[in-house]
Formats: C-alpha cells, sequence, structure tokens
C-alpha cells in the first residue's frame, strides 16, 4: 500500500471565462472542481496505475467531506483525520481572451499541536502498514517547519522508505531526518548546497553532497530536458522525448508517483526513473491534473533514455 500525505488539502476549482473583467459581474463558461493538494496529485497517478493507495492528511466540514467522496472513483481510500473547520478551496480563474490563468489560494483552518499530536498517532498506524509513504506539499497555519522532520523520522522509525516533496524551511527541516528520497527543484538545491547549479555537472555535485548527508535518493527534475537522479546505485539522468504537452501542473507530483510504484515493486533505481518519467510525461498530455492514460505511459516508457552519469 502507498501511502499518501495531504496535510493542507483542498478543493481546486478552474473557472474559465471568456475574459477577465475587474469591477464587474463576470460569468463562468465552464467550472470543474476536483480534490486538491500536491499529495493527492500523487494518490491519483498511483491509483490509477493499480496501485493500492491510501490518502491521508487533514480535511474538514462539508468541503472535506467533499474531498473524501471526490477519492472514491478512483479507488483510493481515505484515511484523513477530521477538523471541525471547512476545508480550503484553491480557485483557478482562466481568461480566455487573454490567455492568462489567476489564482486565489485560501488560507485553511488553523492546526494546532494538539490536533498534531494526535494526528501523529493516527499517522504512526497508517504508515505501519504502508510500504512507501509520501509526504508532500504545503501544511496548515499552526505548523512549522518540524512538521515534516517528526512525521519522516516516524516512517523511518517503522522501517519504511519516505519521499519527502516539499520547499522552504519544510524541506531544509525535514531532510535532518533523512528521508529515502527528496524531489528538490533547482532553486531547492541551491538554497540547500549554496551551489550555483547552472550547469548538470554542478547540479550533479549538488545532489552528491544532500545523498552524502544520508538522502538515498535525491531527484531533481529538469523540465521537458527530463531528471537527474543521485541514489546509492549511482547516478543516472532520464531523457524524455518530445511531446505535445497540454498540462504540465501537477507532473512533478506523478514523477513522485512513479517513484513511489517503483520502491513499491522493488525496482532498481533504473527501472524507477524510467518508470516515473513515463507516468509524469504521460500525465502532461492530459489536461486534468493528476491524471494519465496507462496507455500513453506504457507506450512512453521504452522511449524514455535511462543515461548513466560518472
Amino acid at each position: 500500500m502507498i501511502l499518501t500525505v495531504t496535510l493542507n488539502a483542498a478543493i481546486d476549482k478552474r473557472y474559465v471565462v471568456e475574459e477577465v473583467r475587474t469591477g464587474e459581474v463576470n460569468r463562468v463558461k465552464e467550472c470543474v472542481y476536483t480534490p486538491g493538494g500536491k499529495g493527492l496529485n500523487v494518490s491519483k497517478p498511483a491509483a490509477i496505475y493499480g496501485a493500492e493507495v491510501t490518502a491521508t492528511g487533514f480535511v474538514g466540514g462539508h468541503a472535506g467531506h467533499y474531498i473524501e467522496d471526490a477519492l472514491e472513483p478512483f479507488g483510493i481510500k481515505s484515511a484523513f483525520y477530521h477538523m471541525e473547520a471547512e476545508s480550503r478551496s484553491c480557485i483557478n480563474i482562466w481568461d480566455e481572451k487573454n490567455q492568462l490563468q489567476t489564482e486565489f489560494l485560501e488560507p485553511g483552518f488553523t492546526v494546532t499541536e494538539a490536533d498534531f499530536e494526535r494526528f501523529l498517532e493516527h499517522f504512526q498506524g497508517l504508515a505501519a502498514d504502508a510500504d512507501v509513504v509520501t509526504i508532500s506539499g504545503s501544511v496548515p497555519k499552526g505548523l512549522d517547519g518540524t512538521a515534516y522532520q517528526r512525521m519522516v523520522k516516524l516512517v523511518r522509525e517503522a522501517g519504511k522508505p519516505v519521499i519527502l516533496d516539499t520547499s522552504g524551511k519544510l524541506l531544509e527541516q525535514g531532510i535532518e531526518a533523512a528521508p529515502t528520497m527528496i524531489k528538490p527543484n533547482l532553486d531547492e538545491i541551491r538554497m540547500l548546497t549554496g551551489k550555483d547549479c547552472t550547469d548538470p555537472e554542478e547540479i550533479i555535485e549538488a545532489a552528491k553532497v544532500l545523498h552524502g548527508q544520508g538522502i538515498g535518493i535525491v531527484t531533481v527534475s529538469l523540465g521537458g530536458d527530463g531528471a537527474v537522479v543521485v541514489s546509492d546505485e549511482g547516478a543516472y539522468r532520464a531523457k524524455v522525448p518530445r511531446i505535445h504537452a497540454v498540462n504540465t501542473v501537477g507532473c512533478g507530483d506523478s514523477m513522485t508517483a512513479g517513484f513511489a510504484l517503483g520502491l513499491s515493486e522493488g525496482l532498481s533505481i533504473r527501472d524507477t526513473l524510467q518508470k516515473a518519467s513515463a507516468v509524469s510525461a504521460a500525465a502532461a498530455m492530459r489536461e486534468e491534473t493528476g491524471f494519465f492514460v496507462k496507455e500513453d505511459m506504457e507506450r512512453l516508457l521504452p522511449q524514455i533514455e535511462i543515461i548513466e552519469l560518472a
């Protein structure tokens, strides 16, 4: 079972309008509601692939029940900790005429230390039954940079692999607990290592620095140029074929799902990187965030070139 963590789950609302007119009434041409948050964008691809997936984190109120209900068609089991306050919404407005995207992100409810302690007890039991744990995204108000550090420690104590995909203080303090894998972008790996990372060689050296601090797998996404991985099995780069990208939002989360699948299946890091890259590329070909078609992934898989690095 793959356990995904989304502490700051939301309802993602996408509004399509002909043109945004400030100070006026704007009529929406199309609206789509989906369960959101980086962790849930890991849950959905993993479940589409066919894995058993359990999602946890915080939800609250009627909005929280909607998030859980919306995960059912994917076969994702909900194991959220419930709050009385309403879960947040994140609104994305697409202006067709100007081809502009505007987002409004609600802050969500506040989680107290007592709430978090109770959640950690709940989480510890779930982690004990998991094959792999993924922890993604931001945290609710009330929690600090040590939140993920504490969760990573619990997973490591349970002897299970854990992937941490976050940023800022959450990442900086989270890696002190030595997660099995992290997936920093270029800005984040610069922040963690102080290196410029202006060329592939420097990126690899920066990843090796983090690997030397006890992180088993360091993956750096290079967007359309693939990804670089440094691990106990060696250093590799994935090169992906040219595709017609429709929506790249959430592709990094789809890659995390691919790594979780590889770890749960006991694949080599080379095969895991190839699978994760294929899932991510297939997700970019579809409009819905956190979604891919398995046939696309299977067609792309043999086209992903994995290069061993010195």
